[in-house]
């Protein structure tokens, strides 16, 4: 799946941008030349959808001819708000219910009822809502009405993500990791795991929400400083856990960000 954002819709982590990708011999690209190396890299399978300079949602269709879907694709839009997802949840089911969900629901379609039940009803607190989520995902939503950025990566290291920063700046996401290499050059790390991403709240473990995250420097087989990893720091915890509902606003994550 790739997904990209214009820098005025998502605030990642400074550390991810790394000034060597200015002195690289590979310059980071610009968001429609990802995109055409995405798409040209499945000619036949691949679906597509762009919401003008703000964002752009491609991934490719899974083949159910296959008899795993441990790792499935699936794509959903409800709402002028867009789901991707890869993995599979465990409690699906019972996620279903809890949501009040009709039977035949998917993934994605669940992940965009628990971004509404955090964006619009009485406070709830964001870890907790992903936390319930059990089992090998992770997923980006973009609220077109808002332009609202939301990602989350499963703890479990069954399903990998990486994030970068393109030529213009947007953030790239993709589990495509030689698509992200190529795209943003030194400027990219492994999305970190157990992880929640918001475009105006920044980063936070949803493990530990109570911890602060650290920007780990990161080198690669070039010894080359590339974009930063994230820790949950166990000595520094943050004020409070963060609540997101009709009381409380996706900007009380401020106080998350690394």
């Amino acid at each position: 799946m790739l997904a990209i954002f214009h820098k005025a819709f998502a605030h990642p982590p400074e550390e991810l941008n790394s000034p060597a990708s200015l002195k690289s011999s590979k310059k980071p690209k610009l968001p429609e030349e990802t995109l055409d190396e995405f798409l040209s890299s499945h000619p036949t399978n691949t679906f597509s959808m762009s919401f003008g300079d703000a964002a752009v949602l491609a991934y490719v269709r899974p083949d159910h001819h296959s008899l795993f879907h441990q790792n499935e694709r699936l794509f959903c839009g409800y709402d002028d708000i867009y789901c991707l997802f890869m993995g599979s949840l465990s409690n699906l089911c019972a996620q279903i219910k809890q949501y009040g969900l009709t039977r035949n629901a998917n993934e994605a379609m669940l992940v965009i009822e628990a971004y509404r039940t955090l964006r619009d009803r009485s406070p709830y607190p964001a870890d907790q809502v992903i936390k319930d989520l059990d089992g090998s995902f992770a997923f980006v939503v973009y609220d077109s009405k808002v332009g609202t950025v939301f990602t989350a990566l499963g703890s479990d290291g069954g399903v990998k993500l990486y994030w970068g920063i393109a030529a213009d700046g947007s953030v790239v996401i993709s589990d495509d990791l030689e698509l992200i290499k190529t795209s943003c050059a030194k400027s990219f790390a492994p999305f970190p795991a157990g992880c929640i991403f918001h475009s105006e709240g920044g980063l936070m473990n949803f493990e530990h929400p109570m911890n602060k995250l650290r920007a780990m420097p990161r080198v690669d087989s070039e010894g080359v400083m590339c974009g930063a990893n994230f820790k949950v720091d166990h000595y520094a915890r943050v004020d409070s856990i963060p609540r997101v509902g009709s009381e409380a606003n996706w900007s009380e994550w401020n106080s998350h960000e690394p």
